[in-house]
């Protein structure tokens, strides 16, 4: 045996089905697609959502409630989170940017400190809200609260 009767295993090579290439070839003539119809026809593809003439599931189910578009939407940080950040980092001040560096928010969002948790450090605390219980905490240790 040498390189040049080598041969792949029987059964492992199989012929290209060529579609459309006359009557002796076996698939001529509809070329597999049947007769007629959408599905036959050059260039088809199902539009997302068809259901074959049934009426489709999005228009079925009726509409209900609206988005409010002027919606202002928070990133919740808690009082513990901040206790938490000032012990591990030995910070006295906390702003959008000391968060950011902490991975607790990324760039364009808007911080809301609530008040779960216990505040122990007096922090200056700068964000663009504050929920009544976060801030009564923050300067009720005499730290300061400043809303952006």
């Amino acid at each position: 045996m040498d390189l040049s009767n080598l041969k792949p295993a029987k059964g492992s090579i199989k012929k290209e089905k060529r579609i459309g290439r006359g009557a002796g070839s076996g698939h001529g003539g509809t070329s597999t697609r049947g007769h007629k119809g959408a599905k036959s026809r050059s260039g088809y593809s199902k539009k997302l959502g068809y259901e074959g003439g049934q009426m489709p599931l999005a228009r079925r189910v009726p509409k209900f409630g609206f988005k409010n578009f002027n919606r202002v939407e928070y990133k919740g940080i808690n009082l513990d989170t901040l206790q938490q950040l000032c012990e591990k980092k030995n910070l006295l001040v906390i702003g959008i940017a000391t968060l950011i560096e902490a991975g607790f928010i990324s760039k364009r969002d808007k911080v809301k400190i609530l008040g779960r948790g216990e505040l122990k450090a007096k922090l200056e605390v700068t964000a663009h809200a504050f929920s009544a219980t976060a801030k009564k905490a923050i300067e009720d240790l005499g730290g300061i609260a400043t809303t952006i």
